[in-house]
């Protein structure tokens, strides 16, 4: 079984907008690619789990979040970053869409989308990392068994009870790979 590092696209991966959708809305976040980069050459299978409730609003298309989808894939591709997967919620239970407005297993912090993945991919979970910006990012990979789960800073308000999810606090994707490399480093010194 191979390991994963699960991770959120908006506020970790990009820059959040707010409802990014278009390849001309998209922003990395300064360091993100290299990150990514770093996490493959350790061996980690990357895998992007994203809510997009912009879908359920009727705010795009599932046309538009595949064409992104696709042109990020490609740019990391030719950055040396391969994604193993893209799995992404469209659900929203107060959505417009009446097809997508419902309750799911798959919305964070309901943990679908990364026990798919971890089936599809013969991932092992306990040996996985989950890197996120929001509680319910931490609550999923809690709920699935992700062996350590980090927050990064993005902007968004991180509670308490946010905090004692993770193991750990981060300015941003960059410095969660750092300390979680340095780490897997340290443990094989003798």
């Amino acid at each position: 079984m191979k390991r994963a590092a699960f991770l959120d696209r908006d506020g970790v991966i990009n820059v959040e907008h707010g409802y990014v959708h278009t390849w001309e809305d998209f922003e990395f976040v300064p360091g993100s690619v290299d990150a990514m980069r770093r996490l493959h050459e350790a061996g980690y299978a990357l895998v992007v789990i994203t809510n997009q409730s912009g879908l359920a609003r009727g705010m795009y298309t599932e046309a538009q979040y595949q064409q992104l989808t696709a042109t990020l894939r490609e740019h990391l591709l030719g950055q040396g970053v391969p994604l193993a997967a893209v799995y992404h919620c469209p659900h929203h239970p107060k959505g417009t869409v009446p097809a997508l407005a419902v309750d799911c297993d798959c919305r964070k912090p309901a943990p679908g989308m990364l026990l798919q993945a971890a089936r599809a991919l013969d991932l092992s979970l306990a040996d996985s990392v989950l890197v996120g910006d929001k509680g319910s990012d931490a609550e999923a990979g809690r709920a699935a068994g992700v062996g350590r789960v980090m927050l990064v800073r993005s902007g968004h308000a991180l509670t308490p009870a946010d905090l004692a999810l993770a193991d750990s606090v981060h300015a941003d994707l960059a410095a969660a790979t750092a300390d979680l490399l340095a780490d897997a480093t340290a443990a094989r010194a003798p």
